[in-house]
């Protein structure tokens, strides 16, 4: 790699983010080398189970003994993680890197000879933190290709975060940027905050990172990053958030399943730059389903989980209840954009078929350096959402209703501290727009005795199926807009 660990040794105070980006810089203008195939044939042939069998030793956790707020595990290469990355720690004697050895793993059942692993690397590293306790909880962890996931206090893991996305969706294929070094700050004895380093690399893009985490009740990341591209992208996705959506409220379950619910996140949410909220619900569609919201310089957006009610999931193991939205708040200005959505049909729940991230209008040209910095937050309790108010859930049928031919029932239920501040007799106007291809056939507002919040319904049609329809709802009080905007696709049959 560009950086040697001796090429810095004793000079670690002076290391920083623009070494890491002249790297990056050095990368892209030399030709691509494909990284070699060197995972032996019994770690990629395990099956899911079995590598989770390898656990890291808690002996061999760096810095606990030291007693610092945070400290290091590392994860072993096997089944998909076949690449290994350099991680090297930053501290006042030097810069030195960690080595691979897998006396600090335990393979449990599975039959592997470890005198085999020497020299193996390592497949990537959690960060422990005490959140929940005075004992160390796991609050980060970067595993594969440009992976991450964070957690917050009372949060289990569920959705990712990567360092880019290229090409997502495109008919030529996705290209999945990786890290191939990390550099960990050693943090000070009362640190609250760990900063970690990163050069990432593909056949198109190369990529500084700088990784500043602050653990908490809503665990914060702060992102510097400054991409070199070696030729043209299709598309450039800043800032990907990847999730899992089976289905939910909105979409039943395609088999016999007790559970009522099934997702990591159930809808997108966009803070546009002139202070519009947008809600789009989440769908496991029959075909590949990409949308997107033009907005110049946006104030946030992110794959959020709302429903909170465990009873919603009844999911004991897998507790999707518990897991975190994850924010993307933009520093600095992006420009003109746009943040788009997409949603890859599923089988089932073991895949990630969510995506979600800002693309930018102009993508850099080859050789120039593309800054962008934003803080990502992962959040429980106190989610990112609209002032007044916003969409709590959106269902669909039709219920008791006679449903007119070929339509379709949606049910949008909204929550907020405003409807709090309304009289009794209060009337609120459901305002309701679709596509050229949508015919709204009935329209229902009314409050909901029950939550206090109000309740839109909608009988839709599609003037042609085989094309999606789009539809965008809000409550407005008067000429005041006392909602998000709730924004639909029903796609194509």
């Amino acid at each position: 790699m560009f950086i040697g660990c001796g090429s810095f040794a004793g000079s670690a105070l002076a290391f920083g983010f623009d070494d890491v980006a002249h790297g990056a810089e050095q990368l892209a203008a030399a030709p691509y080398r494909k990284p070699a195939e060197s995972l032996p044939k019994e770690l990629a042939t395990l099956t899911y189970d079995q590598y989770r069998d390898i656990r890291y030793r808690p002996e061999g956790i760096l810095w606990r003994e030291a007693k610092l707020p945070f400290d290091l595990g590392f994860h072993h290469r096997g089944l998909y993680y076949d690449q290994p990355v350099k991680i090297s720690e930053i501290s006042e004697q030097g810069i030195a890197e960690i080595k691979f050895d897998p006396g600090l793993f335990d393979y449990g059942a599975n039959k592997l000879d470890p005198g085999k692993m020497a020299g193996l690397g390592f497949a990537g590293f959690r960060v422990h933190f005490p959140i929940n306790s005075k004992s160390r909880d796991e609050v980060l962890s970067f595993l594969g290709a440009s992976y991450f996931r964070a957690l917050g206090k009372d949060q289990g893991y569920g959705l990712s975060a990567r360092a880019l996305a290229v090409d997502t969706g495109l008919p030529s294929g996705e290209e999945f940027p990786r890290f191939v070094e990390f550099w960990i700050e050693r943090p000070a004895a009362a640190a609250k905050e760990l900063v970690i380093y990163a050069l990432m690399d593909s056949r198109r893009v190369a990529g500084a990172y700088r990784f500043t985490l602050k653990p908490g009740a809503e665990t914060a990341i702060d992102v510097k990053a400054r991409l070199y591209l070696r030729e043209a992208v299709g598309k450039l996705g800043v800032a990907p958030l990847t999730s899992m959506f089976f289905f939910g409220e909105n979409q039943k379950p395609p088999g016999d399943d007790y559970r009522p619910e099934v997702h990591d996140s159930d809808g997108l949410s966009l803070h546009a730059a002139n202070g519009e909220w947008i809600w789009r619900p989440l769908l496991n569609p029959k075909r590949l389903l990409v949308t997107s919201f033009a907005t110049a310089n946006p104030l946030g957006f992110g794959l959020m989980q709302r429903d909170r009610d465990f009873e919603h999931y009844e999911d004991l193991e897998q507790r999707y209840d518990n897991r975190p939205s994850a924010w993307v708040e933009p520093k600095g200005s992006w420009g003109p954009g746009r943040v788009e959505l997409v949603q890859i049909p599923s089988p089932d729940e073991s895949n990630d078929n969510i995506v979600a991230y800002w693309v930018p209008e102009t993508p850099p040209q080859p050789k120039q350096p593309l800054d962008i910095e934003y803080r990502l937050l992962w959040q429980k309790d106190a989610d990112a959402r609209p002032p007044l108010a916003w969409v709590e859930q959106t269902r669909k049928g039709h219920g008791y209703e006679k449903a007119p031919e070929n339509s379709v029932g949606l049910v949008i239920d909204f929550d907020g501290p405003v409807f709090k501040k309304l009289p009794a007799d209060a009337r609120l106007e459901g305002i309701v727009s679709g596509d050229a291809n949508v015919e709204i056939l009935r329209r229902h507002t009314y409050r909901n005795d029950i939550t206090g919040g109000w309740r839109m319904t909608l009988a839709v049609r599609r003037i042609d199926n085989g094309k999606p329809a789009e539809l965008r709802a809000f409550l407005r009080n008067g000429t005041e807009t006392v909602s998000e905007t709730w924004s639909y696709i029903i796609p194509a049959e």
